[in-house]
């Protein structure tokens, strides 16, 4: 199975790599993380600088040179062309009631600064009283509904701006 990958090196230069380029290449394991490298005669020093797994990215010293390196996937291009984003969270502008209830309170007003789980609303579902938190940092820009207001699923209740 030929698999694959989108590399991208200092941000400007893009190309692709197969795992069948990758076993191709005649290498050898120098130390942890350096390696002697031979393609088509030419001899390359190659050590590992910096990674971070998670976003999959790496700092590569190779000959003396300095490179920055992206590796995508199939999987990774599959979710960037659906709009996701891996290893980031995608920021909130609005939020929408969860669920019918009623308002019981409203903790801020437009213009207001909130933080990461500050209370926004109280929300009855059910007879069930729920506290709506902000999911980030920001600036209230409008509050839909007041205190004792009947809301519908999916019905906006505060817009950040």
């Amino acid at each position: 199975m030929n698999i694959s990958y989108k590399v991208k090196v200092n941000d400007n230069s893009e190309f692709e790599v197969t795992s069948q380029d990758i076993s191709a290449l005649d290498s050898v394991k120098v130390s942890n993380q350096s390696y002697h490298i031979l393609d088509n005669n030419t001899s390359y020093k190659a050590e590992i600088l910096a990674s971070n797994f998670n976003k999959k990215s790496y700092t590569v010293n190779i000959n003396n040179n300095n490179y920055t390196v992206n590796i995508e996937n199939d999987l990774d291009q599959l979710i960037k062309s659906l709009g996701f984003e891996i290893g980031a969270s995608k920021k909130v502008n609005e939020i929408k009631a969860p669920m019918p209830g009623l308002i019981l309170d409203v903790m801020v007003k437009p213009g207001d600064q909130v933080s990461v789980d500050t209370p926004l609303l109280i929300l009855e579902a059910m007879k069930m009283e729920n506290s709506i938190l902000s999911p980030r940092e920001g600036i209230i820009k409008s509050v839909s509904g007041g205190k004792g207001t009947t809301v519908d699923k999916g019905e906006l209740l505060i817009e950040f701006e």
